[in-house]
């Protein structure tokens, strides 16, 4: 499986962004996308993650109502919504798939493909 992460920009503090990524090798509809970011100097964190089939969706606590992971219309492809962006969100963004219950996919090493990243600055 590869996946493209896309849709990454600077964007003021309060502004928007729309991430993309798309899966291609084999249907990942089966699996969990999840999104993780990294910023210069710390560790790969869990962001959120949608079970692609169902639907269902697991946030980390800080963007709990600010960022949604949704299905695209393409098998294969998900977005990450992110609004109210802080300059604290500044990070490369990765997409990633992996198989398990999503409630434990939390963690970089749960998940089997990643994407290259797509860096978001959000200026203050």
């Amino acid at each position: 499986v590869q996946l493209q992460a896309s849709g990454g920009g600077l964007v003021q503090a309060g502004g928007s962004l729309r991430l993309f990524c798309a899966a291609s090798g084999r249907s990942v509809s089966s699996y969990v996308m999840g999104w993780f970011r990294q910023a210069p100097g710390k560790e790969r964190e869990f962001v959120g993650a949608i079970n692609w089939r169902a639907g269902s969706t697991n946030y980390a606590d800080f963007v709990k109502g600010r960022f949604t992971i949704s299905r695209g219309a393409a098998e294969n492809t998900v977005y990450l919504q992110m609004n109210s962006l802080k300059p604290e969100d500044t990070a490369l963004y990765y997409c990633a798939s992996g198989w398990g219950p999503i409630a434990t996919m939390v963690r970089p090493e749960r998940y089997e493909y990643w994407g290259q990243g797509t860096q978001v600055t959000v200026s203050s």
